[in-house]
This record gives structure tokens, sequence and C-alpha cells, in this order.
């Protein structure tokens, strides 16, 4: 049973109080499928690039298990591309330019071979077109993930409800949890954005870790702490490249197997921030990340007296 990813396949430009690049592969999907491949395999890419995109970069792809066949590429159009300036916190950014190209007129189409996908990870996309996905499928998915953003919900939040009535995951952050909710405590929110559809809930923190909610039951990973950041672009995909990658792989989709599921998310994302792109989880070896899941357990082991 295979894997199916769906989302933005692009160039990005980062400038950070480390450095800046020039344009560079990124998208959500690019990251969550490259975090996932390190930990299963059969991974399915539903996504959409121009003629200008690299096929250097969907060989990178292809050479870490993710199967291409559902990714678009348009002749005579452009990829999708962001630019953004980090501040020196590395907690906020400004967009510099976005510049949609492709995924103006992007109409996902899922291969038939994709279509019996047991997990689907949606990736940050219009909530229209993480929609038209889903409608596609042959039969509803043992589990489904789908990541927002608070663009969504200042401009499609009825496209985005709907949306959440099919999804038994939803991956967002800290702030993104008190817009929809309208609550300020993470904990009332949690338990009114699961009313909207969602039996599990994971609130994202950056550099002060993640939580995980089902019902009355919560759980909390840390975030390693790390020298230098050097780009944060792309870690919130790769976290949840992470999660879906551990229950593709250990095939347990229940709350405590989760637990274990942010804690690989949260080292795969604390891999992803120390370079620029994709280029740290691309050479990503698995003993390092063995090596980084003991440091998160001794991070936060501890014995009551």
């Amino acid at each position: 049973m295979s894997l199916l990813v769906v989302g933005t396949v692009a160039f990005d430009a980062i400038e950070t109080p480390f450095g800046k690049t020039d344009k560079i592969v990124g998208g959500a999907a690019t990251y969550i499928g490259l975090s996932a491949s390190k930990l299963s395999d059969k991974i399915n890419l539903v996504s959409v690039v121009g003629d200008d995109f690299p096929s250097e970069a969907i060989d990178m792809l292809k050479n870490h298990k993710v199967d291409t066949a559902g990714l678009q590429i348009k002749k005579g159009e452009k990829t999708f591309f962001w630019s953004g300036r980090y501040h020196n916190n590395m907690n906020s950014r400004d967009t510099i330019d976005t510049q949609l190209n492709v995924l103006e007129t992007f109409d996902p189409v899922v291969p038939e071979q994709y279509k019996d996908c047991q997990i689907l990870m949606l990736g940050n996309l219009m909530p229209i077109i993480q929609q038209q996905v889903f409608n596609q499928l042959t039969k509803k998915p043992e589990l489904t993930v789908l990541d927002t953003m608070n663009f969504w919900m200042d401009n499609c939040m009825d496209d985005l409800m709907e949306a959440l009535k099919h999804v038994d995951v939803l991956t967002i952050n800290d702030e993104e949890a008190r817009q929809l909710s309208g609550e300020y405590s993470l904990v009332v929110a949690a338990k009114k954005i699961m009313s909207f559809g969602p039996k599990t809930l994971i609130i994202k923190k950056g550099e002060h870790g993640a939580l995980l909610f089902n019902g009355d039951k919560k759980f909390f990973a840390p975030a390693m702490p790390l020298e230098k950041v050097f780009d944060p672009t792309g870690a919130g995909d790769t976290f949840a490249g992470g999660f879906v990658g551990f229950l593709h792989k250990t095939q347990d989709f229940s709350f405590e197997n989760m637990k274990r599921a942010v804690v690989y998310g949260s080292a795969m994302a604390s891999f992803c921030v120390e370079e620029f792109g994709t280029e740290r989880i691309a050479n990503l070896s698995m003993s390092e990340v063995e090596e980084r899941l003991q440091e998160f357990v001794d991070l936060s082991h501890f014995d009551l007296a």
C-alpha cells in the first residue's frame, strides 16, 4: 500500500542572518517526499512544475524512491516561485516575492495506480485542490493528513472547512491554530478544531516543539536545541514527511504510535534547518537519523525519585 503526497514542487530564494541563496529547489511536496523516503518507500507524488524545472531535481526525487508519474510538467510555463527573508529570531519572515505561475491553473490528476493509497498526505495547497485530489481516490485512505496555513484561512475558509471534514490528522502551527479556532489557549483551540472533523491535531511550535492532541489525550515533543539554524524553510513539511513516513513504515496508526511519529518528524525537521534548502535532508543517512532520535530520548527522559 502506498503513501500519496500532494503539494508544491517549487523554487525558493531565501535570505537569513546566515546568508542567502539564489533560486533553489523547494516546495512542500519536495520536502515531504524526501523526508518520508528516509523511513519508508512506495511514495507517490502529485504536483506540477514548468519546463524550467531541472530534470536533475526530478531524478533526485526518483533516487529517493519517490514515484513522479503524477508530476505534471507544463510546457512553456514557469514553476511556482517564492522568495523570503527571515528576521534575526528566525521565527518570523517577510515574503519578498510570490509567483504562482503553474499553480494558477493547477488541475491535479491522480494516476490510476495511485488511487488506492493507504495514506494521503495533503501538503499546503489551496483547499479546493486538496479536495479535488481526495475526490479522485477510489476509496477512502486509512489515514488522511492535511497541512494548511493562515493564507487559506484568510481567503478560502469555507473551502478549508469543507476539506477538514475528510481529514484524520491536521498539522498547523500555533498561530494558525489560534486563528482557525478563535481561541488563545492551545488546549481549548485543539478541542474546537477537532470538532471540525480531524480526529487528531498536531500543533507545531517551531523551536518550542510540537503538541499532539486526540480527544482528551495530549503529548508534547520537544524541538532539538541546535547551535545554528541556517534555514527554517521546509521544516514543517519535513516534519510532516517524517510523521507520515514513520506511520507508513510501521503500519500502526494508534495514538501511542503517533507519539513516536511526532518525535521522528521532529528529528527530521531538526536536520532540515541545518542547511539551506533540501540538501541536508537529501544527503541524510539513517545512522544520523538514529543518532538524532537517541538525542531526543536523552533530551526528554527523566526519572521521578
